[in-house]
């Protein structure tokens, strides 16, 4: 059995050693996570989180989609991605939390929609994680499971083949929130962006 606190220990030392200069390093992004806020459709005054919000690029898309009488909350288990996020301005935008997505601080059902950037592949239990996802959505919010570069190109640019096993294709991904508490919607994974978007199940 995986010790929980070593997950995070991993997870935090990964993006603690890139929070300074992430952004730099993928200064092209923003359209790609405008786009994808797009696809969630977010209405004026929508409560939403982006769960392991980095340095908070999907925030002033996601402000400007619920407008200033919604609520929108960056989460992520990193301080140092969190204070990468204040030092854009990011703050602006959202509201920051230092959280786990294994043990939200939020009532049940409580939010319309979660955004998830880069979440997955980082995840220590992929089913329980995404059934806390759940929790905290209405029947019929949604989640959007994003990348701005696709499982072919991620996989290129990092020396690396995709395996049978990548919980990211679709067919592991569909009875994974299937499980989780979510129905998939739709699935695109192209060389520029990885895009899953699932309904909450009633």
């Amino acid at each position: 059995m995986r010790n929980m606190s070593d997950d995070h220990t991993h997870v935090q030392e990964f993006f603690t050693a890139r929070a300074a200069d992430w952004d730099e390093r993928f200064p092209d992004d923003e359209p790609a996570y405008a786009a994808a806020v797009a696809e969630l459709g977010l209405r004026k005054g929508d409560r939403v989180l982006d769960a392991g919000c980095g340095t908070g690029r999907a925030l002033p898309p996601l402000r400007a989609a619920v407008t200033a009488s919604g609520v929108v909350v960056g989460a992520d288990l990193t301080p140092a991605m969190l204070e990468a996020a204040v030092r854009a301005g990011r703050d602006r935008d959202g509201q920051l939390l230092l959280a786990d997505v294994a043990g939200l601080p939020f009532r049940t059902e409580s939010l319309d929609a979660v955004f998830a950037a880069g979440l997955i592949a980082h995840l220590p239990n992929p089913a329980e994680n995404l059934r806390e996802l759940a929790r905290v959505v209405r029947p019929g919010g949604t989640l959007a499971l994003f990348h701005p570069i696709g499982r072919a190109a991620l996989a290129a640019r990092q020396g690396r083949r995709i395996t049978p096993d990548d919980l990211r294709a679709e067919a592991n991904l569909r009875p994974l929130l299937a499980e989780s508490g979510w129905d998939m919607t739709s699935y695109v994974d192209e060389d520029d962006r990885f895009l899953a978007l699932a309904v909450r199940r009633a």
